[in-house]
């Protein structure tokens, strides 16, 4: 049998080592291309899914319309006032918030129309236009915003939304799914991290972040029971991330859902009208 020539041997070797990482090579960036798009594909599902998630969390919370009585107790570490309100909303435009008591503010009415807000203050008998740069700050003295109660900046619409991972609170199994603020949305935060339930669509938990990533608030909802014909969490307490021994607390007494209001309702002359 004839010797191979060591110099054969060099050139196949050669050509083995710049041919083989060639056809590989292309092979790779085929294989490559295909797992991006695949990603993105799973990546633009489970956007839509989380969407779906939240969209379906905000239709439990408020239905096509809503009214509310409720309690909100401002706690602080030396002392708690608290203040009752009555609440209006159509879809997620229209929202209306009416105190009732205690008697100083009582008649004080918060109203808001698609992207503007009014205050009305019945000492002075003036309606206050809220400016943007006024959502971020606190609605009657509580931990919860002007954005928080009255503007409710849709969650859905002003937000994208990517599903982190399933976390249980109090045995209840949840989407943990991030919301972030889409370029140029009149929102107050840049980032919500949401707990939704995955049996009722409830919302469990939210955490609230600025600008910087910073946490500020911090949203946790308790006391599920069936109320105006839905599972709803009648407790929601709202605690500042820099203020120890500081929150308030939201407590709903009665609730009725998707019934017939007109759009006048939502008026600046209801303001001035609406009595307890």
């Amino acid at each position: 049998m004839q010797a191979v020539r060591p110099w054969l041997v060099g050139i196949f070797g050669l050509a083995l080592v710049w041919t083989t990482p060639l056809f590989f090579s292309t092979e790779a960036r085929a294989v490559e291309a295909m797992v991006v798009e695949k990603a993105a594909g799973e990546e633009a599902v489970s956007a839509e899914q989380a969407r779906e998630i939240v969209r379906r969390a905000d239709e439990q919370m408020r239905g096509q319309s809503s009214y509310v009585v409720a309690t909100m107790n401002i706690v602080r570490p030396d002392w708690t006032r608290s203040m009752s309100m009555k609440s209006w909303t159509k879809g997620q435009e229209l929202s209306l918030v009416l105190v009732t008591a205690p008697a100083k503010d009582k008649g004080s009415v918060s109203l808001k129309r698609y992207r503007e807000m009014w205050n009305w203050v019945p000492a002075i008998e003036r309606i206050i236009k809220i400016a943007p740069s006024m959502l971020s700050q606190s609605w009657m003295g509580s931990d919860f915003t002007n954005d928080d109660l009255i503007n409710q900046s849709s969650i859905v619409v002003d937000y994208r939304h990517q599903l982190v991972k399933h976390e249980a609170i109090e045995g209840d199994d949840c989407f943990v799914i991030d919301a972030i603020a889409k370029p140029d949305a009149p929102v107050v935060w840049s980032r919500i991290r949401l707990w939704i339930s995955s049996s009722h669509y409830l919302q469990r938990r939210a955490e609230f972040f600025d600008e910087f990533d910073e946490p500020v608030n911090t949203l946790t909802t308790s006391d599920i029971q069936m109320m105006g014909g839905r599972m709803l969490a009648t407790k929601m307490v709202m605690s500042p991330a820099d203020k120890q021994g500081q929150r308030t607390e939201l407590i709903t007494h009665e609730a009725a859902f998707d019934f017939d209001i007109g759009d006048d309702f939502f008026s600046q002359q209801q303001m001035k009208a609406l009595r307890d």
